[in-house]
């Protein structure tokens, strides 16, 4: 932080933490951006975290974007909920995959 960087990317901060560990990062990650205007970039798996610290979101399922947004559009997106349920979700299908449908005759 010497540097005083204008965006960091953080990939997996709060991997292997505990639950005290991952609050320290949290408010240590809020604090970058609420007090030194740092612009953060930061894939994370654990949700809950996700949910708390971040002001927009962008979602991918197998390198593809589903959703983007502010949390509680994002947590309410369907492609986001098939991801996470493991639904199928069309819109995801590539059609050179998808199965063949028998026309009607």
């Amino acid at each position: 932080m010497a540097l005083e960087p204008k965006l960091i990317l953080l990939d997996e901060p709060m991997a292997g933490m505990n639950f005290e560990e991952k609050e320290d990062m949290a408010r240590y990650i809020v604090d970058l951006n609420e007090e030194f205007g740092m612009t953060v970039v930061m894939i994370e798996h654990d949700m809950g975290v996700v949910m708390d610290i971040s002001h927009r979101l962008t979602v991918l399922d197998f390198g593809r974007k589903i959703a983007e947004g502010d949390p509680a559009m994002v947590l309410a997106d369907p492609h986001v909920k098939r991801a996470y349920l493991g639904e199928e979700d069309e819109a995801l299908v590539d059609p050179d995959d998808a199965p063949l449908r028998e026309s009607a005759a």
